[in-house]
């Protein structure tokens, strides 16, 4: 937080309503504690080697799968996308209890933190790349496993593999892999914006729900659909086609990720990440 008030404070020092917090107001305190939490994980979360990087990405790939796993045993049973995608949101309440990482989950915290100078641009592309793989191969053993545990699962899988795969790219697949992108930065900006444990994992269970019930376009969840359905060896695409798709989803998710959420979370702290890079600049020259 700001160490030194503005005039504008001093002008109000007076003014009950804003004596109770160190800004503005206590809306305004509640968004300084969210910067910082947000700036001090980033920092946490760039500084990780590379090993540490890619298995903290593996871990989060397969628990992600145990959530897909979830999803294909209640759509099984009940024929309802939104049924099971409450039942998916297991593998978002994994992440976050077990504090892995996905790839979309990169679009805040570390982007906040790169433009105010905690952290190089090149940490950034090291921890999305790293990531991102490790997503994939840990997706990519789980859901073989899921193949060869629960074979009565793999026409469930090809349909919505096939379903993602071959959906095309038009503006309505990029639409949908916006809207998963914004989704799950949402549910970042949620969990970073409280303390409450119970509230974090609300908010794994609503935005879950979301991505799954809805069938919007997630490139990690989604891919790991398709993943099984190669599994099967009963799929109608291959590795090529899932690329492909996999290519504009990216796309898409960081649309919405960085362009509808983050950015603009940029610009309402502007101020203080204004500060930040000032502060990143002393410290440079001193």
């Amino acid at each position: 937080m700001s160490e030194h008030p503005s005039t504008g404070d001093r002008d109000h020092a007076d003014d009950p309503s804003r004596s109770r917090g160190s800004t503005d107001g206590p809306l305004e305190d509640e968004l300084e504690d969210a910067i910082d939490r947000q700036l001090d994980e980033g920092v946490q979360r760039m500084g990780r080697g590379v090993v540490a990087t890619a298995v903290t990405g593996f871990f989060g790939g397969s628990e992600v799968a145990f959530g897909v796993l979830a999803l294909l045993a209640v759509y099984h049973e009940t024929g309802s996308h939104l049924l099971a995608g409450i039942a998916f949101s297991l593998g978002f309440v994994a992440l976050l209890l077990a504090r892995s990482e996905l790839f979309t989950e990169g679009f805040l915290i570390p982007v906040v933190t790169v433009a105010a100078r905690r952290a190089r641009f090149r940490s950034l592309l090291r921890l999305w790349g790293l990531t991102l793989l490790g997503n994939l191969l840990g997706g990519w053993v789980i859901m073989w496993l899921v193949v060869q545990a629960f074979p009565a699962y793999h026409s469930d899988l090809v349909d919505m593999g096939t379903h993602f795969v071959d959906a095309g790219l038009s503006l309505e697949t990029f639409s949908l892999a916006v809207l998963a992108g914004a989704a799950i930065t949402l549910m970042t900006r949620m969990q970073q914006g409280t303390d409450e444990m119970v509230a974090k994992i609300i908010a794994a269970v609503a935005i879950g729900f979301l991505l799954a019930g809805l069938q919007m376009f997630h490139s990690i969840l989604d891919s790991l659909m398709a993943f099984g359905a190669l599994h099967t060896g009963e799929a109608g695409f291959g590795y090529a086609d899932w690329a492909r798709w996999f290519s504009w989803t990216v796309l898409g998710n960081m649309v919405g990720g960085i362009g509808l959420v983050t950015l603009l979370r940029l610009v309402r702290s502007r101020d203080r990440v204004a500060a930040e890079r000032e502060r990143a600049a002393y410290d440079a020259r001193g």
